[in-house]
């Protein structure tokens, strides 16, 4: 059954159109219009003069409505992703904080199962961690972070294909090899909790490291060694002009004016909207998978106060941050930064992040106080208007 959305404002690759219309059948976008005519036989949605915008891909999440990816389950895996998809997202690569080899095992088989359904929001499995700097740890479990192992890495990667995303920090021996390897795979592989310098930033590109994870967060910038100063991760990141970043835009983790920086900087094309949420997100739960962790002042926490941990953050959270006064980005552009950019970040572009006819019906209905008021993934409502 054809189904029609009228009376939006859509998000087009060459702007917004008024006046126009998406035209789905079953999971795919059959045409994006500039007629607004409605088509015998589809069901109408009329989206009420909002703005009409691909759903949000997220590239980093570790759980919500109370579970957390790392149960490995398939019912903790269902229940975050349902209470992230009503808040705008409707793609998601599950994220595992720093793991034991057999939970990581467990979550990627998880992934796979559910991978096989063609209406599945699961496209792959996030690895944050276990290969980081130790003193660079923040919120990750300290008992599960350990030195690269191709050993163990590469048995994992030969059993699976859902890993699509795996992070490192770039100094510690063996990671050069470990993002080779990554490279070779078509893994994403992404710098994160470390204390790199340019040196050590400069090799992990030309290694195949393209992407830093939840940028300006677990990594140092410019500071001292005695009386000398010193380039950090930051600034090695941003001369890397082609390297790409994801920013926790909660307005907490990092503050509005250097998410406008790095909007500034980075751009549009090389930075990725992410949620880093928790368990907590999207739920009355004050519980997180982590018992260290506490959630105080809109973030979660570990209990000693010593790093953030992770955020309650959902999509619509990112697109209210980035659009307020305080940042000020374009909503045109604050939705190219929640679907296309980590889109082309993951390479399924060709299918999610964009209004296209032939790409998936991920689509999101924003109201003028940008609230999302409706969702559709795969062609089916998951939030009605």
């Amino acid at each position: 059954m054809l189904t029609q959305i009228i009376n939006g404002i859509i998000h087009t690759p060459s702007g917004w159109m008024k006046g126009g219309s998406i035209i789905i059948d079953d999971h795919k976008i059959l045409e994006v219009s500039s007629c607004d005519l409605p088509v015998i036989g589809a069901k109408i949605i009329d989206a009420k003069g909002m703005y009409v915008a691909p759903g949000g891909v997220e590239i980093h999440c570790h759980g919500g409505g109370g579970r957390d990816f790392m149960e490995c389950t398939e019912d903790a895996f269902q229940v975050a992703i349902d209470a992230h998809m009503q808040y705008g997202t409707t793609s998601i690569f599950p994220t595992l904080s720093s793991s034991t080899l057999p939970m990581i095992r467990a979550a990627a088989a998880t992934a796979e199962k559910m991978m096989k359904d063609k209406y599945s929001p699961v496209l792959g499995i996030h690895l944050e961690g276990p290969y980081f700097n130790l003193k660079m740890a923040g919120g990750q479990l300290p008992e599960n972070i350990i030195m690269p192992d191709p050993n163990d890495y590469i048995t994992i990667l030969e059993e699976t294909n859902a890993i699509k995303r795996w992070d490192a920090a770039p100094e510690l021996p063996g990671a050069i090899a470990f993002g080779r390897y990554l490279a070779k795979k078509g893994i994403l592989a992404s710098i994160a909790h470390t204390s790199a310098e340019f040196d050590d930033v400069e090799a992990a590109w030309e290694a195949g490291y393209t992407h830093a994870t939840h940028f300006y967060n677990a990594m140092p910038g410019f500071h001292k060694k005695k009386e000398l100063k010193y380039e950090g991760t930051v600034e090695s990141i941003y001369l890397i002009d082609d390297m790409t970043v994801e920013a926790i835009a909660d307005g907490i983790h990092v503050p509005t004016t250097i998410l406008r920086l790095i909007y500034k900087l980075k751009g549009v094309e090389k930075t990725a909207l992410i949620t880093d949420a928790l368990a907590v997100a999207a739920s009355d739960s004050k519980t997180a998978f982590d018992p260290r962790v506490i959630i105080e002042d809109g973030v979660c926490k570990l209990a000693d106060r010593s790093a953030l941990a992770g955020s309650i953050a959902t999509m619509d959270r990112l697109i209210k941050t980035m659009t307020s006064p305080e940042v000020e980005v374009p909503l045109f552009d604050v939705v190219r930064m929640i679907s296309e950019t980590p889109s082309k970040i993951m390479n399924v572009y060709d299918r999610k992040g964009s209004l296209e006819k032939g790409k998936d019906a991920d689509i999101i209905l924003i109201d003028k106080d940008y609230e999302v008021r409706g969702v559709m993934a795969m062609g089916r409502i998951v939030k009605s208007i």
